[in-house]
């Protein structure tokens, strides 16, 4: 399908956003804001926004991508992926009015992008959104961090012949397993700071709240997935909203954080157009 793409600005509390809006040749009834969060401009890593957003526009969804305030073309202060509510309540507004024939709009986030996309959720639970993909979402704190630690590298050496060998010939010096005590105790610790708990709490609330179609894309080769899939392990909140006939958990195994395999990126991409065509 013939995909045309131009540029606009959106106003947002005063400040310009840059975006591109890929459209197919056919009126859309879907839509997707793709939420870029972090030190991060539209096109994405190794241009994944822009690949993504043709290939979605392809197959007859209107796709709009921008850089939030503060970072690539726009205008503004950079602010944290947790202070991105009112550049997505812009971006959704401006797919709607740019694209009238819209039946649903979604959010696609990666990263900070799609903890982002939970938190504007959480912030106005009143936001017409009918739909989140939600790609390897940021929950980073101490305790998640060290599970994925020791689940994903420690235990994975300690089941090695060769790191055995290697230290007891000296050539692993022991502070290898100090490195393992320290992730267990880590681990085991009841609870993080009270200053790691907000994000990841309002996160969870929102997508408690969230009554919508829910896609989880979780890569395998990706410390930040990892730490998603702990907490969603040890979460019965999260466990509540797995359950729910509406959400779908797509693992990739053999993808990065970025989908940076031509492979994996395909197959993301395909996922992802699968999930909204089926809404």
């Amino acid at each position: 399908m013939t995909v045309a793409e131009r540029a606009l600005t959106i106003d947002c509390a005063g400040e310009t956003l840059v975006a591109v809006l890929s459209l197919p040749a056919q009126p859309a009834r879907t839509g997707v804001v793709i939420v870029v969060g972090g030190p991060q401009y539209r096109a994405g890593s190794h241009r994944q926004f822009t690949l993504l957003a043709r290939a979605l526009a392809g197959q007859g969804v209107a796709v709009l991508r921008a850089d939030v305030r503060g970072m690539g073309d726009s205008t503004g202060a950079q602010r944290p992926f947790d202070d991105l509510s009112n550049d997505v309540a812009a971006m959704a507004g401006a797919l709607r009015q740019q694209v009238p024939g819209l039946a649903r709009v979604v959010l696609w986030g990666l990263c900070d992008g799609a903890s982002a996309a939970l938190l504007h959720l959480q912030a106005d639970p009143t936001a017409r959104i009918d739909g989140l993909v939600l790609v390897n979402p940021w929950v980073k704190t101490a305790q998640l961090e060290a599970r994925a630690r020791l689940k994903h590298y420690y235990l994975q050496r300690l089941a090695q012949p060769d790191f055995w060998r290697r230290l007891l010939t000296g050539r692993i010096g022991a502070g290898a397993l100090g490195g393992v005590a320290q992730s267990v105790r880590a681990s085991a610790q009841g609870a993080d700071a009270p200053a790691a708990e907000p994000f990841t709490t309002r996160m969870t609330r929102a997508a408690q709240a969230f009554q919508s179609p829910m896609l989880l894309l979780l890569s395998g080769r990706d410390q930040t997935a990892q730490e998603f899939a702990e907490m969603l392990k040890t979460s019965p909140a999260w466990q509540a909203v797995l359950a729910r006939p509406s959400t779908q958990r797509v693992d990739l195994p053999e993808a990065d954080h970025t989908f940076s395999d031509a492979a994996a990126m395909q197959r993301a991409t395909q996922t992802t157009a699968q999930w909204v065509l089926a809404l």
